[in-house]
């Protein structure tokens, strides 16, 4: 079973040079020699908007990359109403650039929990995590993905999930998220700016739904690493008023780090 790309010629360019040249000139404006990150929390829009605020992160895992082999990639649900958390059947995730292959072995593993399910209509159209993809195509060379939508569930049960894959230096945790939805410039600054201190202070119990569409993922997140006593930092805090330059009424984006 593959499941094929829903938001390729939407989202992302469909023809796979234009893709391939797009996150190019993405990464080579992010460039860095900064330390390859364990997790990562990272915008999910369509690429002319949070693709720069994306590639500022995964321009760190240049250097890993034929380090890391598996990702678990987590995002939260935007077509389809469910509780918990949903895996899929899928062997193969495509995009323009190729195929990913799917951990099953790992996927098999997390749905023995109460609270994963097999469920094909969570994945089918969701972006949240497909435009991460063709980024991690970019930049990595031979790996797996563990793909997870996330419904209506408990921090505790995302940070139980991640737990059980956490693994070595072998396993990046992508967790997908964007920030504040549809003010004036000014106001989604200030938004963005306080829900940075949350997250940079692992207070994944003050984080709100308004704050951050992917605030479950999020917050799993932040427990875990709470609870692994880890940090995570801000390093890309922009919003589509800075990329596309239409201030009026703007989406956040940010990027974050645990090393």
């Amino acid at each position: 079973m593959i499941r094929q790309p829903a938001v390729a010629g939407t989202f992302y360019p469909e023809s796979p040079k234009q893709l391939h040249m797009m996150l190019g000139q993405f990464l080579r404006e992010a460039a860095t020699n900064a330390k390859p990150p364990k997790a990562i929390i990272v915008p999910h829009a369509g690429y002319i908007y949070s693709g720069p605020i994306a590639a500022s992160a995964y321009a760190r895992l240049i250097n890993a990359r034929n380090l890391i082999t598996r990702v678990v990639l987590l995002g939260p649900s935007h077509r389809f109403a469910f509780r918990g958390l949903a895996v899929s059947r899928a062997e193969t995730f495509t995009t323009p650039l190729g195929n990913v292959p799917v951990d099953l072995q790992a996927v098999e593993a997390i749905a023995q929990l109460p609270f994963v399910e097999y469920l094909e209509q969570a994945h089918t159209y969701e972006h949240s995590l497909e435009v991460h993809l063709p980024f991690l195509q970019e930049v990595l060379n031979d790996f797996k993905i563990v793909p997870v939508v996330v419904g209506d569930a408990l921090p505790v049960q995302v940070s139980q999930v991640l737990e059980a894959l956490w693994g070595g230096e072998e396993t990046l945790i992508v967790i997908s998220s964007d920030l504040s939805h549809y003010h004036d410039y000014a106001t989604s600054k200030l938004m963005d700016q306080a829900t940075t201190k949350l997250i940079e202070e692992l207070n994944y119990e003050q984080l709100a739904s308004e704050f951050a569409c992917g605030m479950i993922p999020v917050s799993g997140l932040l427990k875990l690493a709470r609870k692994k006593s880890l940090s995570i930092n801000m390093i890309d805090l922009r919003n589509s008023g800075d990329t596309v330059g239409d201030k009026s009424s703007v989406v956040g984006y940010g990027a974050y780090v645990i090393e």
